[in-house]
């Protein structure tokens, strides 16, 4: 149901639209700095009791991020992401429903810069993830530096991330009674690198530790293109043999994250800043890919399922294309 709003609230909704999404950009920009800052800081001051008892909690909570996180509820549903979804706005879409009884492994594509619609459909209640599917709870993999963060983690934890590494993974698809979606990104930080308007490459050719993953479990693999995602920032030239290219590569190798050089509006002018471009997004999930058990699969088997995969991701895009504008002679490219 879509709420109208007076002709007066209209200026209000857009500036609480505006300082919903500042604050989701500039969460992961600068607030685990700030975090790691505060954290050090109370050291020093007479509130040092607050930073040793988080680092004793630090110590005895380490494990959670790889054991299916903690999810706060009351915070997945806050009212500053439903304003955050009508900025774009960002839509949710399903083709096929999701058997409650069984767990999911979905690849999410593309990665885009900030993957705004992996985050707000997957770690909030904004598009309604549980009213399309019921029964389900979704799991967003992010990378484990980001859980070495003090307060940060329980930050990121409270919407359903955890930790991408392979114990993680099997904590969630091995629930005995089902009901787990677990979302990869399957791109990564790399894939960061080429994500700007108009672009239709994903970084997935050679990428098959995930289907790998889903045989092991015995778990359906679940296709997901999120349209416009790459269309909300642009992004500085960076062709690959580049200097540019070259050195965010060795930032990713140090770091493990990317750092695209991105830009797009500013808070109070269109023509420059790093607030995302008012660009639709829309998420469609695919059908589930039924994939046979098996503990130690072999490479043909995972190169059939992998091509299978890809095969339904490419029949998902064509089939979806035309509704978001995207022109005929364009198709994905998997690299």
């Amino acid at each position: 149901m879509k709420v109208e709003f007076a002709p007066r609230s209209v200026p209000l909704q857009r500036r609480l639209q505006t300082a919903s999404v500042v604050q989701w950009v500039f969460s992961f920009l600068g607030l685990a700095q700030c975090c790691t800052a505060v954290f050090i800081a109370l050291f020093f001051t007479r509130f040092w009791l607050v930073s040793t008892l988080y680092a004793a909690w630090w110590l005895i909570d380490r494990e959670k991020p790889s054991k299916g996180g903690r999810r706060i509820h009351i915070l997945r549903n806050c009212i500053v992401w439903r304003y955050m979804r009508d900025y774009f706005p960002i839509t949710l879409m399903k083709t096929a429903e999701l058997d409650p009884r069984q767990n999911y492994l979905l690849g999410f594509h593309p990665h885009g810069v900030l993957a705004a619609g992996a985050f707000l459909n997957f770690c909030t209640e904004a598009s309604g993830f549980s009213t399309l599917f019921p029964g389900i709870t979704p799991h967003l993999m992010m990378l484990s530096l980001w859980f070495r963060i003090p307060f940060f983690r329980d930050y990121a934890m409270s919407g359903g991330l955890v930790s991408s590494d392979k114990e993680s993974a099997s904590y969630v698809l091995q629930k005995p009674e089902g009901g787990n979606l677990l979302a990869i990104i399957v791109g990564g930080a790399q894939e960061a690198l080429d994500a700007r308007p108009g672009s239709f490459t994903l970084l997935l050719k050679n990428r098959k530790g995930f289907v790998r993953l889903a045989i092991q479990h015995g778990t359906p693999l679940v296709p997901a293109f999120s349209f416009g995602e790459n269309d909300v920032f642009d992004q500085v030239k960076n062709p690959k043999g580049s200097w540019l290219r070259w050195i965010q590569h060795r930032l990713q190798k140090i770091m493990g994250i990317s750092l695209p050089l991105f830009h797009a509006r500013g808070i109070f002018q269109y023509n420059f800043g790093l607030i995302p471009y008012r660009r639709p997004i829309c998420t469609v999930v695919g059908k589930p890919i039924p994939v046979q058990k098996k503990h130690k699969p072999s490479e043909e088997e995972v190169d059939q399922v992998h091509q299978k995969y890809l095969n339904e991701l490419s029949n998902l895009f064509e089939k979806h294309k035309a509704k978001y504008n995207i022109p005929e002679d364009s198709h994905l490219e998997f690299i």
